[in-house]
């Protein structure tokens, strides 16, 4: 089989918070790229890159396109739509088709076929297709992002919800970013990371009492956490008109904190990148109230 190593790194997922700090900051270091999408217009223009799509994940014949000439691709999980593994297995089996040689599969922490957190058993799912597809990959489970709690406070800066004394190791989606591009450019024809699976996360594990608590300081705005209980959370939701399955997964998310099951802590962020794990008082960004998807 030819030698690939120069060929294009293909990056799903470009028009959202992770991918596109990914793609920055492999055209920062100066790798060629193939951004792939539904919606190309909405795509960063970055030197190197090239727009490709529409292609959505459940697309095959469009995704074969849109990987042509890859050698690795990043594959940032999508949103959850009920078909995710068949939706990720298409674009996985569209890669092997077009001859890409290595997949980085975006995850979660805690992903489990048992998992509280219900996207983390959908992420369970993929990583045990790829481990069967035969090709080259590395699984990177990222932990609950630091950004996550600004984004479910509503309009008064209040977070609500059903974990009172769990943990959390949350982390930024430049560590994270910062982590999948150093796996992106070790090429070696055997890489370190070949097989492995890598959690990422954040320095410590905090409760949401004091993530939020350090996101008021970090901002200077008074975000505030209010516990709930399961009865509380449901009601409040319902009446937001989310429907039951948003209801699952938002409470799902606090539960999954509750529980304990994301609060381990790596040494992942520091050991690939040889910079310590950004704690939440200094993460650069935070998103508006009500911005987390399937908020109101």
């Amino acid at each position: 089989m030819a030698d690939r190593r120069d060929a294009p790194v293909a990056v799903t997922g470009v028009t959202g918070a992770l991918g596109s700090r990914v793609a920055a900051r492999l055209a920062d270091r100066g790798v060629p790229q193939l951004l792939v999408g539904r919606s190309p217009d909405r795509m960063p223009e970055l030197p190197g890159a090239e727009r490709r799509g529409p292609a959505a994940y459940g697309d095959a014949s469009a995704m074969r396109e849109a990987l042509e000439g890859a050698s690795t691709l990043v594959l940032v999980s999508g949103h959850r739509t009920g078909r995710r593994l068949e939706e990720h297995a298409s674009v996985v089996e569209a890669a092997i088709t077009v001859g890409v040689t290595r997949v980085l599969y975006v995850s979660l922490v805690g992903a489990s076929p048992v998992a509280t957190y219900t996207n983390a058993r959908d992420q369970w799912l993929t990583e045990q297709f790829l481990a069967g597809a035969g090709i080259r990959h590395t699984v990177l489970r990222a932990g609950f992002y630091t950004a996550t709690p600004a984004a479910l406070a509503d309009e008064e800066l209040v977070v609500s919800g059903p974990a009172s004394t769990g943990r959390a190791a949350f982390v930024t989606h430049e560590d994270i970013a910062d982590v999948i591009t150093e796996v992106v450019l070790d090429q070696a024809p055997a890489a370190e990371h070949d097989g492995a699976t890598l959690d990422i996360t954040g320095p410590e594990a905090v409760t949401l009492q004091e993530a939020v608590t350090r996101i008021a300081a970090a901002t200077g705005r008074p975000y505030r956490y209010e516990p709930e209980s399961l009865e509380e959370a449901f009601a409040r939701r319902w009446r937001q008109g989310m429907s039951g399955e948003q209801i699952e997964t938002w409470i799902s998310w606090f539960q999954a904190i509750e529980k304990g099951e994301i609060s381990a802590v790596t040494d992942v962020v520091p050991r690939l990148t040889g910079s310590p794990a950004t704690p939440i008082s200094d993460a650069p960004w935070w998103p508006a109230p009500n911005t987390a998807r399937g908020s109101r």
